[in-house]
């Protein structure tokens, strides 16, 4: 019974804690002592990606060269309109990529999500504040290439829920991003085979405050995600209500 409890223990502190990578440049980082000043890193690091990102002819994010002029005409991120949540969540709807007339994505629906979601700490360096540390969240993309079905970083279901033992892992906000949910709604949902190229129709971008903070999670993605902002670049192929 005693080692029955003990690697229960550790199953769920695999779940709570996540490992950190072996080559994590935030083995250097210093947290801030507040969760107000990362909140503040977060704000500032996030400016700046949109004024130095692009989006290509297929929607995807894309990193301004200082050394190639061919992307000059491209529109910068800060220049799409985009909006910003009372949370701090920022989303950005791409023109002309839209669904007609779409499908309104629901709060619990089931979505088929193509995506490339990559998460990042903000930090302070010699005075310059700016995202570190880019790792892979999700991506269905660079992944298998048809869309993830029911990811539970944005719905998780009841029976996970039920069946857990711990009482952290009953709670809804141990899986999902709630700036995620908030801003996908924001969004209509296309209604495409899983094999269909795609055409990303947007950008969400969680600060950290929105997506799990300094809070116990799940594992989704094989690494610790405190304080991790996270970008999402995305287009929902299909939603449909939970039976």
């Amino acid at each position: 019974m005693k080692k029955i409890l003990l690697y229960s223990t550790v199953a769920l502190f695999a779940l709570t804690s996540c490992r950190k990578e072996e080559d994590d440049p935030t083995d250097t980082y210093t947290e801030p002592e507040t969760v107000q000043v990362q909140n503040s890193y977060d704000d500032q690091a996030i400016q700046k990606f949109l004024t130095a990102h692009y989006l290509d002819a297929l929607g995807s994010i894309r990193a301004f060269s200082e050394t190639d002029p061919a992307d000059d005409n491209y529109t910068k991120l800060s220049e799409m309109s985009p909006v910003t949540l009372p949370s701090g969540v920022i989303y950005i709807v791409r023109q002309g990529a839209q669904p007609d007339p779409g499908t309104a994505i629901g709060s619990t629906d089931i979505i088929r999500l193509m995506s490339r979601a990559n998460s990042y700490v903000a930090a302070n360096t010699d005075g310059n504040v700016a995202f570190i540390a880019p790792f892979a969240f999700k991506s269905s993309i660079d992944g298998a290439g048809v869309p993830e079905v029911d990811p539970s970083y944005y719905y998780v279901k009841q029976s996970v829920l039920d069946a857990a033992t711990a009482d952290v892992a009953k709670q809804r906000s141990f899986y999902e991003i709630e700036g995620f949910r908030e801003a996908l709604q924001n969004f209509r949902a296309f209604d495409l085979s899983d094999d269909s190229g795609y055409n990303l129709q947007g950008v969400i971008i969680v600060p950290s405050r929105a997506a799990f903070a300094r809070d116990p999670h799940y594992n989704h993605a094989g690494y610790s995600m405190r304080n991790r902002s996270v970008i999402f670049n995305f287009q929902v192929y299909k939603t449909t209500p939970r039976p």
